[in-house]
């Protein structure tokens, strides 16, 4: 029985490639060589320190990808997707892919393409209420006080009641509405397609289709930005969304920098008229040292990470083992978050 070829493309603990291998050995290659791979800087990096394969290891990597039938991750660069040519389906480890499938070459290829949904959902949604909190209860206010030794007794303003706009309503928007739902907030996702059957659906207080986006952004206390980026939500986020925003509201974005016109952005926060921003995202990444997002006080700036936790990759794994027994059992049909190529998300 000729084995499929699965290459590890990306680190990964042991014990989860043990996991892997374990769906079914008389089936299964599993090209593991992690001195292919480059240091990794934290646990769950997929990127790693920049790093040069030597000759051996190279000629290595060239022919892993020349034998594999399936990725672990996406290639990071358009020649090595090109050297796959054998390749039918990759799971990576990330959600928001659709723009690197297509950089890679690989939109309108008959390759199948999985992705990490549901694995990011929750440590973004804890990233977007621990800015909340922190800005809503007055942590900054506390620290200076601490900081100076003063007991001053103050009258401060509750969580409870207020309106998040969610902008989008797919899984990232069903873990910031599961959590409003225990602060009693109100929750309002903006979606493409409002009237679309989704099982979290009453999770949300309303959802409204993208007509309404500025008059929702009027009503909110925050707005959440969670939409891919795709060449519809390019810079949605502009001068007039931000002019419909009710003074003083927080500005949250877990979604792509490329989502928000970040100058019109910059603007706002230091007119005031956005009270907070937190961002995990930028337009550029890394933000580039002049930005003025970095200086300004009102804005808290969070590298890309905050989806980023120590059970990442075993959840990944998981979805990865269930997406190979379906996969190797011939139900396609049957396997989890598969990447609509044409819509890119």
């Amino acid at each position: 029985m000729t084995k499929l070829c699965v290459f590890i493309t990306s680190p990964l603990e042991a014990e989860h490639v043990a996991r892997i291998r374990a769906v079914d050995p008389a089936r299964l290659d599993i090209v593991c060589e992690p001195d292919l791979w480059p240091p990794i800087r934290y646990v769950a990096d997929h990127v790693g320190h920049p790093f040069t394969r030597s000759p051996d290891q190279e000629r290595r990597w060239r022919e892993a990808l020349a034998r594999a039938d399936i990725l672990w991750d996406l290639p990071r660069k358009r020649e090595d997707a090109a050297l796959a040519r054998r390749l039918k389906w990759v799971q990576t480890t990330s959600t928001g892919v659709g723009q690197s499938v297509k950089a890679l070459g690989l939109q309108d290829s008959d390759v199948l393409v999985t992705t990490a949904r549901g694995v990011h959902a929750g440590p973004l949604a804890e990233f977007v209420f621990m800015a909340l909190l922190a800005h809503w209860r007055g942590l900054a206010h506390l620290q200076a006080e601490q900081r100076q030794h003063r007991w001053l007794r103050y009258c401060g303003r509750e969580v409870a009641g207020r309106v998040l706009a969610i902008v989008g309503a797919g899984d990232l928007a069903r873990g910031i509405a599961q959590r409003a739902r225990a602060f009693e907030l109100r929750s309002i996702a903006v979606a493409r397609h409002a009237e679309k059957g989704r099982a979290h659906n009453a999770l949300f207080d309303e959802i409204r289709p993208a007509s309404a986006l500025h008059a929702t952004l009027a009503e909110a206390d925050a707005t959440i930005v969670t939409v891919p980026h795709t060449a519809e939500t390019e810079r949605m986020i502009d001068a007039a969304a931000f002019a419909a925003m009710r003074k003083g509201s927080v500005f949250v974005n877990i979604a792509r920098g490329q989502v928000v016109d970040e100058e019109a952005l910059i603007a706002n926060l230091r007119s005031g008229h956005l009270g907070f921003a937190a961002l995990d995202v930028a337009t550029i990444e890394p933000l580039p040292p002049d930005s003025p997002l970095w200086d300004l006080e009102n804005v808290l700036i969070s590298p890309h990470s905050a989806s980023t936790v120590v059970t990442e990759n075993a959840k990944i794994t998981e979805i990865f083992c269930e997406n190979l027994r379906h996969y190797l059992a011939g139900r396609t049909d049957l396997m989890r978050n598969i990447l609509d190529k044409s819509l890119l998300y």
